[in-house]
């Protein structure tokens, strides 16, 4: 059965991570979206890419709107609560661009309402759905690597002008990065923060350098703007090999205006490399066959939750304990500057 979503924004992350995955699917539709008539000013010729939706400046369209069970809030962090709640008090499930919230407490106030409704909010956590994210996970089950030791994960750039615009990485990237250590490890033991604004001090953040501390392994979040040379994404050490991975690409433009995916692993050119001691004492080094990148497995296992009162995909608790992370990591940056 067709399940009809709303969306309210449409911005960069509507129009890269959201439309062109919901696109290729059968079974979800994104039948409106919300805009506030500030934002359409000058802005109204790339609705006319979407023909099949419905854009509106009023929100009780979508509120009212009987056939639609889900609304995707994709606006600024400031206003995600205000919507996640109308979307609520109004029986709609809702999915919350990261991060869900501004502190952990309004996001528990979220998550306790949705639950009195008997209905289902949850934090858009996708890059948990990363082609090279899921090639690291598969190379850690697969034990190779035997008992993992150390990882680093980056998030960089060479783009020092963002700093003086607001765009802070804790919020802008880290909270990705963040995310998929914790869906696979969980609580740390201990964290370690160093945020800094490097480029224009007391600014917005430009410099992450986390560590998470577990019982016999540390993992790594980096994140800079002032990463001229590209460096991997991913490189993880255990007691018997190491594997090094860099950042895949999934997007693709096509000639009619719309942003078009290619749900399909990158070549081998890109494939990460994994050099391990095996049970007899022989040395091997190998290319890791890549996963592809989908977005869109977020929504399938969305709508298992929704239809079939499956698990989320993301956790409560999982969001409540990132939103913490995230908390004390612009504190030490108070600190720090």
């Amino acid at each position: 059965m067709l399940m009809n979503v709303a969306i309210i924004g449409f911005g960069n992350a509507v129009v890269n991570y959201h439309l062109p995955y919901l696109d290729k699917k059968e079974n979800i539709k994104v039948k409106t979206i919300y805009r506030r008539e500030e934002d359409r000013v000058g802005d109204t010729e790339r609705e006319l890419l979407y023909p099949e939706i419905t854009f509106t400046t009023i929100i009780q369209d979508i509120l009212q709107d009987d056939e639609i069970e889900l609304i995707v809030v994709a606006t600024h962090v400031d206003s995600h609560i205000e919507y996640a709640k109308l979307a609520l008090e109004h029986e709609k499930h809702v999915l919350v661009e990261k991060p869900f919230a501004s502190t952990s407490a309004e996001a528990n106030d979220i998550f306790e309402l949705a639950t009195r409704k008997n209905l289902i909010a949850m934090a858009n956590q996708n890059r948990r759905f990363d082609g090279d994210f899921l090639t690291l996970k598969k190379v850690i089950e697969g034990g190779k690597l035997g008992n993992i030791v150390e990882i680093q994960s980056h998030y960089d750039y060479f783009q020092p002008q963002y700093a003086r615009s607001g765009f802070g990485l804790l919020h802008g990237l880290a909270v990705h990065t963040i995310d998929q250590l914790i869906s696979i490890y969980g609580v740390a033991d201990r964290i370690d923060y160093d945020v800094r604004s490097l480029i224009a001090p007391g600014e917005s953040d430009d410099y992450i350098d986390i560590d998470f501390r577990y019982v016999r392994m540390k993992a790594t979040i980096k994140c800079s703007l002032l990463v001229k040379i590209e460096h991997p994404k991913f490189i993880v050490h255990g007691n018997r090999g190491s594997f090094v991975k860099y950042s895949s690409g999934h997007q693709t433009k096509n000639g009619d205006g719309r942003t078009r995916v290619s749900i399909q692993a990158e070549p081998e050119d890109n494939w990460g490399t994994i050099s391990y001691v095996d049970d007899e004492g022989t040395s091997h080094t190998e290319k890791v066959p890549s996963e592809a990148t989908d977005y869109g497995i977020l929504y399938d296992q969305l709508l298992q939750a929704i239809r079939h009162h499956g698990d989320k995909p993301v956790k409560d608790e999982e969001v409540l304990y990132v939103l913490d992370i995230l908390h004390d990591g612009i504190e030490a940056a108070k600190r720090a500057n």
